[in-house]
């Protein structure tokens, strides 16, 4: 696979799973300081890696999620946690991870997460879990 075509497969994910209206604001905001490095992400994070056969989806988004939650980087965590939704991870998968990430990843991490997720997947109509 070339760059192109590596860039167009990268781009065709990235839609998919952050959405087009993301998608679009970012590349709006293109400037000749930002350019190379969102060509950059477009190819390697979603062309290279989001594309591989060796996981789905939904376990990529997980796995980025956890992963976000340990460095604690509320800006791209929100972003993922929002696109979960289109990988179809569910509330109940969500809690879960957040549970286990409190032991490997501290309380306040997961704490600040639930708050986090719980705002946005309301936000984005993610259906709630039944209090019972």
């Amino acid at each position: 696979m070339d760059e192109k075509q590596r860039y167009d497969a990268g781009m065709q994910v990235r839609r998919a799973v952050l959405g087009d209206t993301h998608v679009n604001r970012s590349l709006e905001k293109l400037t000749p300081f930002n350019e190379e490095f969102q060509e950059m992400i477009t190819r390697h994070a979603w062309g290279d890696i989001w594309t591989r056969p060796g996981l789905p989806r939904h376990t990529r988004s997980l796995i980025t999620i956890a992963m976000l939650i340990g460095m604690n980087r509320e800006g791209e965590l929100r972003l993922h946690l929002k696109a979960a939704k289109n990988n179809g991870v569910t509330r109940e998968e969500l809690k879960e991870l957040i549970m286990q990430s409190a032991i490997y990843c501290g309380i306040p991490a997961a704490n600040a997460t639930f708050h986090l997720a719980e705002e946005l997947w309301d936000e984005v109509g993610v259906e709630s879990l039944n209090k019972s």
